[in-house]
């Protein structure tokens, strides 16, 4: 059984983590956040130490440290993992708190919101022996792996294939998104990184490395490019409007991938993605932080480069006025 930290325990993602730690039959002993509506451990670790900031938690190590008579400044936590589940801009610094407090980092995608970012954790990863892993739960879905052994296999007929992929995600949010965090575009990365990155991670891995990354339009409230990767052309298109949503839609998120004009379902299957990623990285085959930086760059690269008409344009953003 291993032991668990949680800080963002208050946040809309941090069920799902709560849900895999109890699943892979481990413990919390520690849970964090500045916002103190946390009745949610009742149902998973009750007994569980509860911070309202790392800092006081990490005086709280401290003090531990002292009681057992060892160094307080080099000290290692009783905690082995620490889930970090906390607003996007503050993920590196808390991956760092990790570390220099001995613990191993499973943080939240985007891990972090630049590729110099990412570069820095490293050099700070292999100067501990910790690990810091990311969740790229996509890559778990069993109708992705499906997709993934597929083209391996038309690409093993034929290297120069290139397929054709449309790509369509809204998921509709209220005016309170825009107020938040997420609608700052310094904390959150803007559009595509929040409610994107875990797309493209997804295709860059399928379909191979990013050759040409296109920006076709840009809203506060919906993006859409062109992807070149390796073996893909791939239009796309991300919304958090409720406009693009299908006529009398069941929900409010919708998912839609088309590969050589064939639709992959990927619509459901996500509940027990998170429960899978602790599992494989406690088996110590989880994804580590080389296996986010193509994905980071991508986004990074969207929120700097103009919009342009070049490559093929998602037929949705073909109707938006300015596209």
């Amino acid at each position: 059984m291993y032991a668990f930290g949680l800080v963002g325990v208050a946040g809309f993602v941090a069920k799902r983590h709560l849900q895999a730690i109890k699943q892979t039959n481990n413990t919390l002993l520690v849970a964090i956040d500045t916002n103190d509506c946390v009745g949610i451990l009742d149902s998973y670790f009750p007994d569980a130490r509860f911070f309202l900031s790392l800092e006081s938690f990490s005086a709280f190590l401290q003090n531990q440290s002292i009681n057992n008579q060892s160094q307080p400044l080099d000290f290692q936590s009783p905690i082995d993992f620490l889930s970090i589940v906390t607003p996007n801009f503050l993920h590196k610094s808390h991956c760092e708190f990790a570390l220099k407090h001995g613990m191993n980092a499973i943080c939240e995608k985007p891990l972090v919101l630049s590729a110099q970012d990412a570069r820095e954790l490293l050099a700070l990863e292999k100067n501990s022996n910790k690990k810091i892993w990311t969740i790229l739960q996509l890559r778990l879905h069993p109708n992705i792996i499906a997709l993934k052994k597929r083209v391996d296999s038309i690409l093993a007929q034929n290297s120069a294939h290139i397929f054709d992929i449309e790509l369509t995600y809204i998921t509709a949010r209220g005016s309170w998104f825009f107020v938040s965090w997420k609608g700052d575009e310094a904390k959150s990365g803007g559009l595509a990184c929040n409610i994107g990155i875990h797309f493209f991670d997804m295709l860059q891995y399928i379909f191979g490395a990013v050759e040409k990354n296109i920006l076709h339009y840009k809203s506060r409230e919906t993006m859409s490019g062109f992807l070149q990767c390796k073996h893909a052309q791939i239009s796309w298109f991300l919304s958090v409007s409720s406009n693009f949503l299908p006529e009398n839609p069941q929900a409010r998120t919708y998912r839609c991938m088309r590969v050589d004009s064939e639709e992959v379902d990927f619509s459901s299957g996500f509940e027990d993605l998170h429960t899978q990623s602790y599992r494989q990285i406690l088996e110590g085959k989880g994804f580590g932080i080389e296996s986010s930086l193509p994905s980071i760059k991508i986004v990074e690269t969207l929120r700097s480069i103009p919009p342009s008409k070049e490559g093929r344009i998602h037929p949705l953003c073909e109707k938006l006025k300015g596209a």
